[in-house]
């Protein structure tokens, strides 16, 4: 790894999804991501890396995925695929288990939590660009789910933004070996400055 440097004054940790229908057991979609998950231990180095973070006195940025609610999207005239299967499944239900913050991840006291995604980028139509900016923070470092949906759209939306963005790629996890590869491999590295491990992130905060 090139070895960068994170500054805490203008530096900030976006922690995408970490609900418990994705990142716990019994959560509905953790049977999808479990095997992948499991293989690169996504979530102990999502702990490790909000634990460096905070250590390191970095902002942290919470990015969450609307939960659902009785009556989204019947209303709509178009509901893309993506948000179809959140709608059938229910999705991180809000008043339920699986649409709360895993334990691990609740936010702290001053950590920022934007304004729910309804697709996938945590910038679009939220308010996680203005909270950034109006906190300094324009280099970015990315954890959580999924690699090739909410993750990248949120890479590709802050490149986009100019940020500065450092993508961690053993605490993300997918579907599938083909999609983390998809994701990290071709898509990403053409809009993170970096992809780095735990170990490396870990370090370089330290």
């Amino acid at each position: 790894m090139t070895r960068s440097s994170y500054e805490p004054d203008i530096t900030g940790l976006v922690v995408v999804d970490p609900y418990n229908d994705f990142i716990s057991e019994g959560g509905k979609i953790w049977p999808r991501i479990k095997a992948v998950a499991e293989a690169n231990y996504c979530v102990p180095n999502m702990q490790r890396v909000l634990n460096a973070a905070r250590e390191a006195k970095l902002r942290i940025f919470f990015a969450m995925h609307h939960r659902y609610r009785p009556g989204d999207y019947e209303s709509w005239k178009y509901v893309a695929p993506i948000q179809r299967a959140a709608w059938n499944r229910r999705s991180f239900e809000y008043g339920t288990w699986g649409g709360e913050f895993r334990a691990e991840f609740v936010p702290a006291p001053g950590e920022i939590v934007a304004a729910e995604h309804w697709c996938s980028s945590g910038f679009a139509n939220t308010d996680l660009d203005m909270e950034l900016k109006k906190h300094g923070v324009h280099k970015l470092i990315v954890i959580g789910l999924v690699a090739h949906t909410c993750i990248e759209a949120t890479v590709r939306f802050a490149a986009e933004l100019g940020y500065d963005v450092t993508v961690v790629k053993d605490a993300v996890a997918d579907y599938s070996e083909e999609m983390m590869h998809a994701a990290l491999e071709i898509n990403m590295p053409n809009y993170a400055s970096a992809i780095v491990t735990t170990k490396d992130i870990v370090e370089a905060l330290s």
